[in-house]
């Protein structure tokens, strides 16, 4: 029998945590909303609501031991955000670079551009297909584009790192209207200049307008700063003529190009397969970008949930000793209160809940660090081409959500046993404790 009591325990306690994880936030606001509703207008609802307020009125007087679950759980949840905002910033960073209107063009099989290869012959086809937009005077918008990669020295730690340089066409423009130049001026063409990214400005030394770099070992002049909200601003970019010059390249390495409509992708797709002359494959940019986005993202994400667990387990052990010290000093005050009527049900919700004022204030706690020293903050990491990728952490609400159902959860492990405990405490051994 007591056998079947601890597995009904332990499968109660499974189901709550992954209420408390998976459902939505309308979901638990309802439920909330009911314990409430219980606690207002039923008799063993306002028993648990006496009980819990006695217990959260003599938090101050353990204000030592219960700062240990803020703390705790402050840390855990902090950690988790941080990290995941890491993981949210990059994806988003990669997916506002796409759009369902533009269209890129790689080798067929090609997973990024520096695998990537297409001749001019190619490009030059590839931009006459139907589904390519063309501008007033009947030129396709469309950039044939060549990424090479570059070591420049890290603002900071001094150390090289690999930034991306990409040659684009004269439509380049046209084709990203969202780049726009905020200082000095572009490139020229046919001209060893380029112009750099704004992040990646920030991150990396010897990018100022008027500066000199060494590529390919021609000297090339820094000409002007662009911005574009997306991954392209870790980039620098220069005229793709010059660049695949110095670097010796017969063709490109792709071709990006917009569409005449969303829908167009198909019409494109077709027109590709049904001409044997063209060993090519087209896909939408924001499908490109997003696919680059997902293993680091997934790696990030793994490595947060795996953290976020191992510090979770501390949490919930300081979270059980906290609360089961709080319970032998409570002994006497619980059999009291058991020997004038008090169900035990009362007992365990005061304590779950109490638990969980705790767990709820180290979540926010946490959350409110992550958000202050992490949104917005401004790293780099490797990218798929190899290279660089500058991007924001974003502590989204979402985040902050799943951050708070973190603490909520280690809350309620943390308070369950000491609260069942309380619970099962004998009247008259309780009464007896000094």
């Amino acid at each position: 029998m007591k056998f079947l009591v601890n597995l009904l325990t332990i499968v109660v306690i499974i189901v709550a945590i992954g209420l408390l994880i998976y459902l939505p936030w309308t979901v638990l606001v309802a439920l909330v909303v009911l314990l409430a509703l219980w606690m207002a207008f039923t008799r063993t609802g306002r028993q648990a609501w006496s009980v819990t307020k006695v217990g959260i009125a003599t938090i101050p007087q353990r204000l030592g031991s219960s700062s240990v679950i803020i703390v705790g759980i402050a840390g855990v949840v902090g950690v988790l955000v941080a990290l995941l905002a890491m993981g949210e910033g990059f994806r988003q960073t990669l997916q506002q670079t796409g759009g369902t209107d533009t269209v890129i063009v790689m080798r067929g099989g090609a997973t990024a551009e520096l695998s990537s290869g297409i001749g001019r012959d190619e490009a030059t086809l590839v931009q006459q297909l139907p589904g390519i937009l063309k501008d007033a005077q009947g030129k396709p918008i469309a950039s044939p584009e060549l990424v090479v990669v570059a070591n420049i020295p890290k603002k900071g730690t001094n150390t090289d790192a690999n930034v991306e340089i990409r040659g684009v066409g004269e439509q380049a423009f046209a084709l990203r209207p969202n780049v726009k130049i905020i200082s000095g001026k572009t490139f020229g063409a046919g001209m060893r200049e380029l112009i750099v990214g704004k992040g990646a400005l920030a991150q990396f030394k010897g990018l100022e307008p008027g500066s000199s770099l060494n590529l390919g070992n021609q000297q090339w002049t820094i000409t002007g700063v662009f911005e574009s909200g997306d991954a392209h601003e870790s980039e620098l970019w220069g005229d793709v003529e010059i660049v695949s010059a110095a670097y010796r390249r017969q063709g490109y390495q792709s071709l990006t190009a917009r569409l005449t409509s969303p829908d167009a992708i198909e019409q494109l797709k077709a027109a590709i397969v049904s001409d044997p002359r063209l060993k090519v494959d087209a896909k939408t940019t924001i499908d490109y970008y997003s696919a680059q986005s997902e293993n680091l993202t997934r790696v990030i994400r793994v490595i947060g949930i795996v953290i976020g667990v191992i510090m979770g387990i501390g949490a919930i052990f300081g979270a059980l000793n906290t609360m089961y010290a709080a319970v032998a000093t409570r002994a006497r005050e619980i059999a009291t209160l058991r020997a004038i009527g008090f169900r035990g049900l009362p007992v365990v919700v005061s304590v779950l809940l109490e638990t969980m004022v705790l767990a709820l204030a180290g979540g926010v706690l946490g959350a409110a660090v992550a958000w202050l020293l992490f949104n917005n903050y401004t790293v780099s990491t490797l990218g798929a081409n190899f290279s660089q990728v500058v991007f924001a952490f974003k502590v989204s609400p979402a985040l902050v959500w799943n951050g708070l159902k973190w603490a909520l959860a280690i809350g309620f492990i943390g308070g369950v046993f000491p609260a069942l405990r309380a619970a099962r405490l004998p009247v008259t051994t309780a009464l007896r404790e000094l």
